[in-house]
């Protein structure tokens, strides 16, 4: 009896101990986190912008690899609320290399919010001061053009920096795969209307294909046609920038575009050079402006054959003048409208245009044998 008694509570202590040990097993193991609450998982709302505000999403002079992600990230929000786009985003600007030393480069990248039409350029509008001494967009009218475009682009290219172009419509229907690489190499393309007409009147003269006529137009028409002929060149998103021709701002074509999202283009320095045949003269006109105003937006044309032949040089000037370029990022991408477009896709269709067909040659005819 004894021994049973004494064997039964070494049962007991050895049943005791083994639960002990289970129990401890069990505690010892972490408990899986609880999913988040749905208040923390909805982001901080940010602060209201008033539109056409300028939002700095990357500097070079500061911390550019960490202040652009930041700075995009507390854009999202906002950007949710913008207008549907058409395409997938514009791509950065940053570039994340440069082979050359003595670049100027991209100090600076400004994101654009150009809801209700903000109007850029001390020549008419006054709002938005956002540059700072020394800095300068460079921005280029009336192309795309054989030669010369792709001169301002290789210039451009060699120096690892940005810029705005306005193409004329009639001219991106002529040379859309010049028009795709302006747009493939990051720098914004907005538009520049369908054929060149001053926006304050209804009759002008318009060349198409080597052909001059006298037309009557709409200006709406003008600056519809030309968004969606830059639109269709390019055939991905483009910029809701808007120049006017000869800089003539009718109001009510102002507000306008204001109603369609669009920011205004006027200049803080105009090159004049559309005057002038030889590219010292345009170096000139553009380092003796910049001197006087300290900063600015600098109009050019890549149509002219003199400001493609002194690119190269004036970005060698502005570097060694100390000055740093900005390059203005479009917040959302331009929408185009479904008559216009159309309209562009039958006038191409006549004069012989790769309409629905954007392959680059070489993916279409491939040598076999030779």
């Amino acid at each position: 009896m004894r021994l049973a008694a004494i064997a039964s509570a070494l049962a007991i202590v050895l049943c005791v101990a083994v639960f002990g040990a289970i129990f401890f097993q069990k505690a010892s193991i972490p408990a899986p986190a609880s999913a988040p609450a749905q208040t923390q998982a909805q982001a901080t709302p940010t602060e209201g912008r008033a539109p056409g505000s300028v939002t700095t999403v990357a500097d070079n002079e500061a911390d550019s690899a960490t202040a652009a992600p930041v700075a995009m990230a507390q854009a999202a929000p906002a950007a949710q609320a913008a207008p549907a786009p058409q395409a997938a985003p514009i791509p950065s600007a940053m570039s994340t290399s440069c082979s050359n030393p003595n670049a100027i480069g991209v100090s600076r990248v400004v994101e654009i919010d150009t809801t209700g039409g903000p109007g850029f350029g001390f020549e008419h509008f006054k709002a938005h001061d956002f540059l700072r001494e020394g800095e300068v967009v460079l921005t280029f009218d009336d192309g795309p053009w054989p030669k010369n475009t792709p001169a301002v682009l290789a210039a451009l290219a060699a120096h690892c920096t940005k810029a705005i172009f306005f193409p004329i419509g009639t001219h991106a229907t002529y040379e859309p795969s010049i028009l795709k690489q302006v747009a493939a190499a990051g720098h914004a393309v907005g538009s520049h209307t369908w054929c060149h007409q001053n926006l304050a009147k209804t009759k002008g003269h318009c060349q198409f294909n080597g052909k001059t006529e006298s037309v009557e137009y709409d200006p709406k028409d003008e600056i519809e046609k030309g968004i969606s002929a830059v639109h269709w060149a390019v055939g991905g998103p483009t910029a809701p920038y808007f120049r006017f021709p000869q800089l003539s701002q009718p109001p009510e074509l102002i507000e306008y575009l204001g109603k369609r999202n669009i920011g205004i283009f006027s200049a803080d320095m105009d090159s004049f050079d559309f005057k002038m045949r030889k590219p010292e003269q345009v170096r000139q006109s553009v380092m003796a402006k910049l001197k006087k105003n300290g900063k600015g937006i600098v109009l050019m044309h890549d149509f002219q054959h003199a400001t493609a032949e002194a690119a190269m040089d004036l970005l060698n000037d502005l570097k060694a003048g100390g000055y740093k370029i900005v390059f203005m990022k479009p917040k959302f991408p331009v929408t185009t409208i479904a008559s216009y477009d159309e309209q562009v896709l039958k006038l191409v269709s006549k004069t012989g245009g790769a309409v629905g067909d954007t392959r680059p040659t070489s993916s279409v005819v491939k040598t076999i044998a030779e």
